[in-house]
C-alpha cells in the first residue's frame, strides 16, 4: 500500500514537573532530511532520536521538534543571590533608588541568574523515546491515509489512460486507411503512370514507419504494470515514477507516429492525465 509523504504526528508525555510535546511534520523529498529542534539539555540523545526517526520513515524532510513545558516547581535557572546582592550593593554607591527598582537592573547583569544543565535519567529518556515512537506511529498512519487519497487518484487516472488507448487502438485502423488514401491521390495528382508493384512496396514501407503496433502493446503492459505496483504490499514511489516515464515515452512515440489529428487530439489528453499523476507521484513514499 502507497504512503504519502506528508504526514503530522504528535504526542505529550506528562512528567510530575513537566509536559514534554513532540512533533513531527514531513513533506516530500527525494531523501530522508531531518531536521531536528530541541532544548540544548536534550541535544546529548540528537542521534538515537535520528535512529528512531530514519528506522521508520524512509523518506520525506521530516521536522522534529520537542518541547517541554515546566508545569511543577522544577527549574534548571537559579538566582545567584550572592551576586545580586553585590551588585545591589555597587548600585546604591552609584545611583540613590529603591531596592526594587535596584534589583531589576541587577537581575540583567552578568551571573545574576545561572543555569543548570541537568543530565536525562535512562529512565526519564525511556519514556520519551516511547512518545517519539508514539508520534512515529501517528504520522505513519496519516501517510496511510493520504496514500489511500493518492492510490484512488492514480487509479482513475490509469483507468482514463487505459480507456484512452483503447480509442486509439479502435482508431489506428482508419488512421492506416487515411494515410493510404492521401498516399494515393498523391500519385494520383502527379498524373504519371506508376508501377503498382513498386507503389505498393513503398505504401507497405511508408505506413511501417508510422506502425504503432509496438507502442500499442508496451503501454498497455505499462499500465497493468503500473496498478501491480501500485496494489503490492510496498510503498515505492521511485519505482511508479520509473514506470511513468515510460508510459509517457511510449505516449510520445505514438503521438509522433500518429500523422492523424483525431488520435493527436486523444494524445494530449493522455499526456494531460500523466502530467497530474507525475505531479501526485512526488510526494508518494
Amino acid at each position: 500500500m502507497i504512503q504519502s509523504m506528508t504526514g503530522y504526528g504528535k504526542s505529550v508525555l506528562q512528567l510530575p514537573t513537566k509536559k514534554i510535546s513532540i512533533e513531527l511534520k514531513s513533506l516530500n523529498s527525494k531523501n530522508l532530511d531531518v531536521n531536528a529542534r530541541m532544548p540544548s539539555m536534550y541535544r546529548a540523545k540528537e542521534l538515537d532520536i535520528r535512529k528512531l526517526i530514519a528506522k521508520n520513515l524512509t523518506r520525506g524532510k521530516v521536522d522534529f521538534s520537542l518541547f517541554v513545558e515546566v508545569t511543577g516547581e522544577d527549574t534548571s535557572s537559579k538566582i545567584n543571590k550572592t551576586v545580586v546582592n553585590e551588585y545591589i550593593k555597587q548600585l546604591k554607591d552609584v545611583v540613590d533608588g529603591d531596592t526594587t527598582e535596584l534589583l531589576k537592573m541587577a537581575i540583567r547583569l552578568p551571573d545574576a541568574v545561572t543555569t543548570e544543565r541537568d543530565d536525562i535519567d535512562e529512565e526519564q529518556w525511556n519514556l520519551i523515546a516511547n512518545e517519539i515512537n508514539e508520534a512515529i506511529s501517528k504520522i505513519i498512519t496519516y501517510r496511510k491515509d493520504e496514500g489511500a487519497i493518492l492510490k484512488q487518484d492514480f487509479t482513475d487516472r490509469i483507468s482514463k489512460l487505459s480507456l484512452l488507448l483503447n480509442e486509439v487502438i479502435t482508431m489506428d485502423p482508419e488512421r492506416i486507411e487515411g494515410v493510404r488514401a492521401r498516399l494515393e491521390k498523391g500519385i494520383a495528382d502527379l498524373k504519371e503512370k506508376i508501377d503498382e508493384n513498386r507503389f505498393e512496396q513503398e505504401l507497405v514501407y511508408y505506413i511501417e514507419k508510422f506502425d504503432i503496433t509496438e507502442e500499442k502493446v508496451r503501454l498497455d503492459n505499462h499500465l497493468d504494470y503500473f496498478t501491480k505496483a501500485l496494489n503490492s504490499n510496498d510503498s515505492n514511489g521511485k519505482k511508479l515514477g520509473f514506470i511513468a516515464q515510460e508510459i509517457g515515452r511510449e505516449i510520445n512515440t505514438i503521438g509522433s507516429k500518429s500523422n492523424y489529428a483525431p488520435m493527436q487530439k486523444l494524445v494530449v489528453q493522455m499526456k494531460d492525465e500523466l502530467e497530474k499523476i507525475k505531479e501526485q507521484l512526488l510526494n508518494v513514499l
